[in-house]
């Protein structure tokens, strides 16, 4: 089962498309990220599966249900974009409203813990109305995990929190990864989103370019890998035997003292190369292979604007 699916989800204001004909699975357990420029109509996509607002055509389901009832919705967290708390609330109190109006128990250990999760350890009575804008952050964080939801939703949830704050998060995504539950995250912090997330979609003028794993996504972004391999100096007497080994590999190799660059389609023969080498006595000292990041692939000027494709 999938934790979000989309079939054609369009949403429309007047003649202008903001979210055009989404097809979009995301399995159960996987930390997604959703990536955008600013207008590319990622949140009004989180809006339409959160509830906020209505498609204007094309269907969904979340956790395998296409109703939005009460009881899903107990089954799902979320940070918005943004976050309106009550100043003269303690953050306890404002959990304990929150679990309130969703029909759900209070338990002052239970909230405890979860704002120490988040990091507000020691916060629990202090008022809303002082907290700095990470604090909130972390209090918005706490929310959209208290009613120990099985899909959550968390729109920039590191945005505006110190570096050791932000570590802090990511542990707590991966925890709640760790325990089942599925995270569909938005980040403008590409690192980020590269070091946390498990599979990445790329949205841009309302149409999803790019989707999948970072491997898949470096795959897609450049088929060929570019491999340094820092060793011994050729002897002279295998250099022409490795020489014509590298040429059966790959046509693009360049032979320096101490270091060898080649270009490959396949990744399965850096093993091949590294036995070779040893076979002929050569110690091999490194082996680097250069990927492109995740910005280098959000950047790419050559990716297809599909929203453009008659």
């Amino acid at each position: 089962m999938y934790a979000i699916e989309t079939s054609k989800l369009t949403k429309k204001y007047g003649s202008n498309t903001v979210v055009n004909g989404i097809n979009l699975q995301v399995p159960q357990g996987e930390i997604y990220g959703f990536l955008g420029r600013n207008g590319a109509g990622k949140s009004t996509f989180i809006n339409i599966l959160t509830g906020v607002s209505f498609p204007s055509a094309g269907e969904f389901t979340l956790l395998g249900q296409s109703d939005i009832d009460l009881d899903l919705q107990k089954k799902i967290g979320v940070l918005p974009d943004y976050a309106n708390f009550y100043d003269e609330m303690t953050a306890l109190n404002h959990l304990r409203y929150f679990l309130k109006i969703n029909g759900q128990r209070f338990s002052k250990e239970h909230c405890s813990n979860v704002l120490k999760k988040v990091g507000l350890e020691g916060h629990d009575h202090q008022k809303i109305g002082k907290f700095s804008f990470g604090m909130k952050k972390k209090l918005g964080i706490a929310q959209a995990i208290v009613t120990d939801p099985d899909l959550i939703f968390l729109d920039e949830p590191t945005s505006g929190v110190d570096i050791e704050s932000a570590l802090h998060i990511h542990e707590l995504i991966r925890e709640l990864q760790n325990q089942g539950k599925t995270i569909f995250m938005t980040s403008h912090n590409l690192n980020e989103v590269e070091k946390i997330c498990t599979r990445v979609a790329i949205m841009k003028n309302g149409v999803i370019l790019i989707e999948g794993t970072m491997e898949e996504l470096r795959f897609q972004y450049q088929a060929k890998k570019t491999v340094m391999i820092k060793h011994d100096p050729y002897p002279n007497s295998h250099k022409e035997y490795i020489q014509q080994f590298f040429r059966t590999l790959s046509p693009e190799v360049e032979y320096h003292h101490m270091y060898t660059k080649v270009m490959l389609q396949k990744e399965r023969n850096i093993p091949l190369i590294i036995r070779e080498l040893i076979q002929c006595g050569i110690d091999i000292y490194q082996v680097h292979v250069e990927e492109p990041s995740l910005e280098e692939i959000f950047l790419q000027k050559n990716i297809v604007d599909h929203s453009q494709v008659s």
